[in-house]
């Protein structure tokens, strides 16, 4: 086991080594910031100034270096709009996707395994036929035509939900969340449930096709012969045995949710990292983009160590493979 997760460890900090330089080389070679930030009436000698404060008169290989060095003592570079800390203003906004981000992942529980269930374990029944028809929904339909459609009808027409903004907010531990009051939970739900319809439809077809091959399976014939009641097949045989493809793709799902939030912050108007990086690439603050962008990697490589660990305590069989 900890030859595993040494290994395991030296992969997640060659792949963060490797996406650095994409990410760096990528973003630096789009644009001038400097043709931005400085007015075009400026004279040469002023822009030069500010060329080479930036360090853009250096080769990008030693931009690179220069890059590399800083990060590693926590330093990505200061924000050219913000005037602070490029991490800092990432971490500013962070909670506020972080809270979006798990509420939809939770809705996709909570609603995709039930109605997965529901539809393997009674697949003749016209309700199984209807979710699974309503699942290609959440697989085709758009997501800010969705969202548009969701603020249409419980906002504008019903007037049960607030359509944008965070709503209110409680400081805990120096950061503001919206899931700690009332207001702040309304204001999440639509654009929540419009970030989950994905995954919901994911989690759904992926428990469905798990239980309709896992109860064809000699063990569940066997808990049948022995008097088990289907609540306890169901729950203990069945589920268990049909999670390792639904925690993959709620676990690796986790990072892509906060990646692909960006369409939901904006038709929502929340303010999280999504909105933040599209405000940020309208006006080329290199920084802020690297540091989203390395967030967003350093999430993924975290996330799947965690899934790969995951698996050596739902299915013994991985854990004996790394044994062999």
């Amino acid at each position: 086991m900890l030859i595993w997760l040494l290994r395991r460890l030296l992969q997640a900090a060659l792949v963060l080594l490797a996406m650095t330089a994409l990410v760096f080389i990528g973003v630096n070679v789009i644009g001038n910031p400097v043709d931005i930030m400085i007015s075009p009436d400026a004279d040469q000698e002023v822009r030069q100034q500010a060329i080479s404060a930036l360090g853009f008169d250096k080769p990008l290989w030693e931009q690179y270096l220069i890059f590399l060095k800083n990060a590693l003592n926590g330093d990505i570079g200061n924000s050219y709009v913000f005037n602070q800390p490029a991490l800092d203003v990432i971490m500013q906004r962070l909670p506020a996707t972080l809270e979006l981000a798990v509420a939809a992942l939770i809705l996709s529980v909570l609603i995709g395994i039930p109605l997965g269930l529901i539809a393997g374990l009674y697949p003749e029944i016209a309700v199984s036929r209807v979710i699974m028809t309503v699942s290609i929904l959440g697989f085709s339909l758009p997501s800010f035509w969705v969202g548009l459609m969701l603020i249409m009808l419980f906002s504008v027409m019903l007037g049960w939900l607030p359509s944008i903004g965070q709503g209110e907010t409680v400081e805990v531990l120096g950061m503001r969340w919206s899931f700690l009051t009332w207001d702040g939970l309304k204001h999440m739900f639509l654009p929540a449930l419009n970030l989950s319809l994905y995954k919901i439809s994911m989690v759904l077809r992926l428990t469905r096709a798990g239980t309709s091959e896992t109860l064809h399976t000699e063990y569940i014939k066997f808990a049948r012969a022995k008097g088990l009641s289907p609540v306890r097949i169901v729950g203990v045989h069945v589920l268990k045995n049909i999670m390792i493809p639904v925690v993959t793709v709620v676990g690796l799902g986790f990072g892509g949710t906060i990646a692909y939030a960006v369409v939901t912050e904006t038709v929502f108007a929340w303010p999280g990292t999504g909105k933040l990086i599209i405000d940020s690439i309208n006006v080329l603050d290199r920084p802020v983009i690297v540091a989203y962008l390395m967030m967003i990697v350093t999430i993924f490589v975290v996330i799947n160590l965690l899934v790969d660990l995951s698996y050596t305590l739902l299915d013994p069989r991985v854990r004996l493979g790394d044994r062999g």
